[in-house]
């Protein structure tokens, strides 16, 4: 029975919706704040089955895939997902975040540990990515399944973030460390050896 309707919700082997969850079902179920443009050329590959919410006055720019089939895609407020982004659940950002062009923020990754069989067949993992408050992330980065990234935290473009980065630090690399960090006693921002 459950295959059944999953079935009616999305065809076979694929992850965009039907389009009657598309233009109707999906209404009824996620929540958009005021003011929130998401772009004609955004795929919404967003199920009823899974959270989709974007806050008040937060964009999503063209040209842009969000995907929840695997789990919930939570945007704060007054945030913007840049041209060309792949966002897929678990993915949660904060408010007044910044995300570029051209990021993967991907809470899903694929099982390889049976050499025996293809790795389509073997199943996924998920594990939730966070991007807190007040965050800027350059273009062309890459956020790995399971990283959290603190508050206002900027993360260089054409990074690989595999581990967590601590809030108030500036990140560079692949993979990604952190090369500054915001003194509170100083009241400015100093290298990290």
């Amino acid at each position: 029975m459950k295959k059944f309707f999953h079935w009616l919700l999305i065809p076979t082997n694929q992850a965009r919706p039907r389009l009657w969850v598309r233009i109707g079902l999906n209404r009824l179920y996620h929540k958009r704040g005021k003011g929130v443009i998401i772009r004609h050329w955004v795929r919404m590959d967003v199920v009823p089955f899974n959270q989709f919410s974007i806050g008040n006055d937060s964009m999503i720019e063209d040209f842009t895939t969000i995907n929840n089939g695997v789990g919930d895609v939570i945007i704060g407020e007054n945030s913007l997902i840049g041209l060309g982004n792949v966002i897929i659940g678990p993915v949660k950002i904060g408010n007044n975040v910044i995300l570029a062009q051209n990021i993967v923020a991907s809470g899903l990754n694929h099982n390889y540990d049976d050499i025996t069989q293809p790795i389509h067949k073997q199943g996924v993992k998920m594990a939730q990515i966070t991007i807190e408050d007040d965050c800027w992330i350059g273009a062309n980065t890459v956020i790995t399944a399971g990283v959290t990234i603190g508050k206002h935290s900027v993360v260089a473009a054409g990074a690989v973030v595999t581990k967590d980065i601590p809030p108030y630090t500036v990140a560079v690399g692949n993979p990604s460390r952190v090369i500054k960090k915001f003194d509170e006693t100083l009241k400015e921002w100093i290298k990290v050896s």
